[in-house]
């Protein structure tokens, strides 16, 4: 089984840790593909960055598509591209705010998100309505450390996280937590130890799940809103990203998506 993760942000440190975390979760046999797209922001922490995102990760699913991908994981807790990737992939395509958020219900009954940045809170309270789960969520925190601060030399980024995260326990009553950056990722298991509840982290429930759904043998819909858009002119810097006539109902092919792919 491949499963090609992608980092939306192109900060090749982040795919780096996204990889390795993947990894540990891995079954035998499943080989995790960490990948960083060729363009976009460096890190994700509003709607203008989240948009511009969007062509990089699906620069990304359509060359899974070629490379035989059977899953994706879209590794930013906005699931940014979701709708997308899934109408352009023949696999699974999760994003680990949707995947978190279910794991975190399997195993209490409220949870709390602590995410990064406090313009970030809409879009989870967003995606918390989407998913369906506003009777299950207590509370959404903001810990004001901007994504590529996570891990940098002397930060003291986890002790913040962890302290965010006993709020939520002792505040919220949550009885789970979810991490609400990808960057967080490699935290999840000391985090717990230290605040007493499962504390969720998206990568690794996104990639657990994904490898379940294709032992399944489930994939997304070929008709209806995740059929392969229809053909359509593209121009300007989109024109890489036309879909080719040929690809309907054969499967999807962007006709020449600027696939410079990097990968660990």
């Amino acid at each position: 089984m491949l499963i090609r993760v992608i980092n939306p942000n192109t900060t090749r440190a982040m795919t780096d840790l996204i990889g390795r975390c993947a990894r540990v979760v891995a079954a035998p046999g499943t080989v995790v593909e960490a990948v960083t797209p060729s363009m976009g922001p460096a890190s994700i922490e509003s709607h203008y960055e989240e948009a511009l995102a969007v062509p990089g990760i699906l620069e990304q699913v359509a060359q899974g598509e070629r490379d035989g991908a059977d899953a994706y994981v879209l590794a930013c807790f906005g699931d940014p591209g979701l709708d997308a990737a899934r109408e352009l992939a023949t696999g699974p395509v999760l994003g680990i705010a949707e995947a978190a958020m279910h794991a975190a219900t399997m195993v209490g009954r409220r949870f709390s998100i602590v995410t990064t940045l406090g313009r970030t809170m809409g879009r989870a309270h967003d995606l918390v309505d989407r998913y369906g789960f506003r009777d299950a969520c207590a509370g959404v925190h903001a810990c004001e450390i901007p994504v590529l601060e996570l891990d940098a030399p002397g930060s003291r980024a986890e002790a913040i996280v962890t302290d965010y995260c006993r709020l939520a326990v002792e505040g919220d009553g949550a009885d789970a937590v979810v991490l609400g950056c990808a960057g967080m990722a490699d935290l999840c298991a000391r985090i717990s130890d230290a605040v007493g509840v499962p504390v969720v982290d998206g990568v690794t429930a996104a990639t657990t799940l994904a490898q379940s759904l294709v032992t399944l043998g489930l994939r997304p819909a070929v008709a209806g809103e995740y059929a392969t858009p229809p053909p359509k002119a593209m121009r300007g810097l989109l024109a890489p990203f036309e879909i080719a006539a040929a690809a309907v109902g054969g499967g999807p092919s962007p006709a020449a998506a600027p696939l410079v792919v990097t990968a660990d």
